[in-house]
């Protein structure tokens, strides 16, 4: 089942109400990404403040999710003795049906879930469908014969929560960013077609068919489906009409004398009124000795039905709209891997529900909304810049929709953040240079910057920052000596030597500062680099100050000053390789023997390490 974006605050508020501080703790699971570990830190404070307990556990894989399962979920189970509670997936599960994975399902009992209660909220796509469209405990039908719509919770619609909907017995949420409601309806209606289905083998001695009788199925469902419609061919004028009993005993002789021969459809004759003339069904009025004869003074009327479809027709029928639906399913799994909304953005708008946004929260956002493009998840990731105001893009997190999350972000900078004012006046922005300082020791402000598209700028030398930035990476083809000599011709257009692109970004020339970013929009368009810092008729004259395209900076006084591409550069690099350095590798091992055993040690030790990392890169968020 899922949640709608409009009720994204329903479960929490029901959590909130119903949890204290001697309730089991919440188990929170999360991926080694610096999003989800942002979206971690948004959740655990908004935890903390209604004095909520919970537990955090690291997952570095699909391995490390099943062992959670078995070791900490498990145990939360009412049939396994638990008191039940609630589990949050942040960043893990998305693309896997849960149940079975996290022992949720397991086989023989009649009531999963046992009270947990799994919150799915995942950028990965696409999405399992189960946990979509299912991942309910089901309501108890007396007869036991109850279809799966029937017996579908109170509040739940079609795998959608409502406001009716009522907590407490588990299954699996997935967290709507919106995409579910908006594109996948075809989907949802193929999987609520399919789970009341019966089970049909496809097999031909199942269905009572052999080869032979192959056109004998499809004459009659080219019959049947003429039937359907109430388009009975009409006879040309003097010809005299069959009865009933006549047809039948013409079908009977034809089908001893001459093999069966397929009715065409598309008949040239014109076709009467579509309206459906009554069904007769198998069962007649009459009396048995009446059944089949003719009658000459009571001809059957023309709007008597037709013969009803066999069994084999309707079972051959119901496989061929399985085999639809079913079809459905299988073009959405092979649309491949994407992402959507990021896991930080989503506990953003948790937070703005409850009324509890602030800095901290946005800049926890913005670090894992620029993490997402900083590894090529987005559309600003891939260079693909997209306008809010764009029409012609897709309507997806890869097109408008992330444009206008981008532009929400930088109108809650300004929300949150007014505008310095000094003397009864607003001081003016310094819009030519990024900022590299604080305004005052107890400035711990976030500020919209001109932002270029290079790593580390303020920490490293220009050339460095360059030399190691994505976007000139794939365009100058840096990796290769031709590369490296169209970047030099590149510093050599703009008037910037070497030497002076060497040195620290914070000890350059003032006067060069203010220049680079006008002369990296003069020259960087010969080396097909448009987007490589904002243009300049974006510095507030861009639909009302709106700022296509610039970055976000933070300052925590004297102490230091960061863009959230920097933070989110630091916390990918805590997460894959951490602090320590790695040693080189020994010589090589005498034996096989001795080479698995150091393999099997190695593998055992980075179940250890991984969770080092991610505290390390967790206490480096605060």
């Amino acid at each position: 089942m899922y949640l709608p974006r409009s009720l994204i605050s329903k479960l929490y508020t029901h959590l909130q109400n119903t949890r204290h501080p001697l309730s089991p703790p919440v188990l929170i699971l999360v991926a080694l990404e610096p999003d989800a570990l942002c979206g971690c830190r948004i959740l655990t404070r908004l935890l903390k403040h209604d004095y909520i307990p919970h537990k955090i556990q690291p997952v570095s894989g699909y391995s490390d999710l099943e062992r959670a399962g078995k070791e900490l979920v498990m145990p939360m189970m009412e049939s396994h003795g638990g008191s039940g509670g609630v589990v949050v997936c942040l960043g893990v599960g998305g693309m896997v049906d849960l149940g079975p994975l996290l022992g949720l399902e397991p086989e023989g009992e009649e009531s999963p879930y046992s009270g947990v209660e799994v919150w799915v909220i995942d950028a990965h796509r696409p999405w399992n469908l189960g946990n979509v469209f299912g991942g309910y405990p089901l309501e108890a039908s007396s007869d036991g014969a109850g279809s799966y719509q029937t017996r579908t919770p109170v509040g739940i619609v079609a795998g959608q929560i409502g406001r009716a909907y009522k907590s407490g017995r588990g299954g699996i949420v997935v967290f709507d960013d919106g995409d579910i409601e908006e594109e996948l309806e075809n989907e949802r209606e193929a999987y609520m077609a399919l789970v009341d289905m019966p089970d049909i083998d496809q097999s031909h001695g199942h269905l009572g068919l052999s080869d032979d009788d192959d056109d004998d199925d499809d004459d009659d469902d080219d019959n049947d489906n003429n039937d359907t419609f109430g388009a009975a061919p009409s006879r040309a004028a003097g010809q005299k009409r069959k009865s009933w009993s006549d047809d039948h005993e013409g079908d009977s002789s034809d089908d001893e004398d001459r093999p069966h021969q397929r009715r065409r459809s598309n008949s040239s004759s014109p076709i009467d009124s579509p309206r459906r003339p009554t069904h007769r069904g198998l069962v007649s009025l009459r009396g048995p000795d009446m059944a089949f004869s003719s009658d000459p003074l009571e001809p059957p009327s023309a709007a008597q039905g037709p013969r009803a479809p066999s069994p084999r027709v309707l079972r051959r029928r119901l496989l061929r709209l399985r085999q639809e639906k079913e079809s459905v399913l299988h073009k959405y799994y092979k649309m491949g891997s994407s992402f959507a909304e990021p896991i930080s953005s989503m506990m953003y708008s948790l937070a703005s529900e409850l009324g509890r946004e602030d800095n901290d929260l946005l800049w926890l956002t913005i670090v894992g909304v620029t993490a997402m493009e900083l590894y090529g998840r987005s559309s600003a990731g891939v260079a693909a810049p997209v306008r809010a105001n764009d029409t012609s893009r897709p309507s997806g997190w890869m097109g408008v929709r992330g444009a206008r999350l981008r532009q929400l972000l930088r109108d809650e900078v300004r929300r949150l953040n007014p505008p310095e004012i000094t003397n009864g006046r607003v001081a003016p922005e310094n819009t030519g240079v990024i900022p590299t300082t604080a305004r005052n020791p107890e400035d711990t402000s976030i500020r919209l910057s001109p932002e270029p598209r290079f790593l580390l700028i303020r920490h490293w030398s220009l050339y460095d920052s360059m030399l190691h930035s994505p976007y000139l990476f794939s365009r100058l083809k840096t990796w290769s000596e031709t590369g490296i000599k169209r970047l030099h011709k590149l510093l050599a257009k703009m008037g910037v030597s070497l030497a002076q692109c060497k040195q620290s970004y914070t000890h350059m020339d003032m006067m060069l500062k203010r220049e680079l970013r006008a002369k990296l929009l003069k020259y960087g368009s010969l080396y097909n680099l448009d987007e490589m810092v904002p243009a300049v008729d974006t510095d507030d004259k861009d639909r009302a100050g709106a700022k296509d395209g610039w970055g976000f900076v933070r300052s925590w006084g004297w102490r230091a000053t960061l863009s959230a591409q920097d933070v989110g550069v630091v916390i990918g690099a805590l997460l894959e390789v951490g602090k320590q350095i790695q040693p080189a590798d020994g010589p090589a091992a005498s034996s096989q023997v001795v080479r698995e055993v150091e393999e099997d040690v190695e593998f055992g030790a980075q179940t250890e390490e991984w969770v080092g990392r991610f505290w390390e890169a967790y206490d480096a968020l605060e």
